[in-house]
């Protein structure tokens, strides 16, 4: 996953797995929620950034759920299963959202 192309998104492939974490665990409502998310990606990035980079999800999100998003592209869809290694990335709160995972486990 080292290869994940960041000049394309300025993210790496662990900046992205940490801010989907970090939206998943911070509080919509949270006041200071930018601020939060961007310490949970590690720091590099401000909270313009995070708030950027969660516009351009919706967007995808948007444009995979109007379907024009071609799926046979990709073949069979294949579940995403929560590994060890992802465990290490995303440290103490990998650990946290064990229990995340294994409420879908399916076909790992």
């Amino acid at each position: 996953m080292d290869e994940f192309p960041k000049v394309l998104s300025g993210w790496s492939w662990e900046e992205n797995k940490l801010f989907e974490v970090a939206l998943a665990v911070v509080d919509e409502q949270q006041p200071d929620r930018w601020e939060v998310i961007a310490a949970m990606v590690g720091g590099e990035k401000s909270e313009e950034d995070v708030q950027k980079h969660y516009v351009v999800l919706l967007e995808d999100l948007q444009y995979i759920e109007s379907g024009k998003l071609d799926q046979k592209l990709g073949g069979e869809p294949q579940s995403v299963c929560w590994t060890d290694g992802d465990n290490n990335i995303l440290g103490s709160i990998g650990h946290k959202l064990i229990h995340l995972h294994s409420l879908d486990t399916a076909g790992c």
